[in-house]
């Protein structure tokens, strides 16, 4: 078992979210982010980290 440094997964999580939506841009985000942080472990924290990431994200384009 290796041991991840802290935030790796969560940089890991992000890089993954971003891929799936490449290639599938209807996918919906909040099941991404939940499959994410089941994938990686996340704590909720990270969870609630990955909807504002996002949701800033997506309002920068818009801006």
């Amino acid at each position: 078992m290796s041991v991840q440094p802290e935030g790796e997964q969560l940089r890991k999580a992000i890089r993954w979210i971003g891929e799936m939506r490449l290639e599938n841009p209807g996918a919906v985000l909040f099941a991404l982010i939940e499959e994410a942080c089941l994938k990686y472990d996340l704590p909720p924290k990270d969870s609630d980290f990955l909807m504002r990431y996002f949701a800033e994200q997506a309002g920068g384009k818009n801006g």
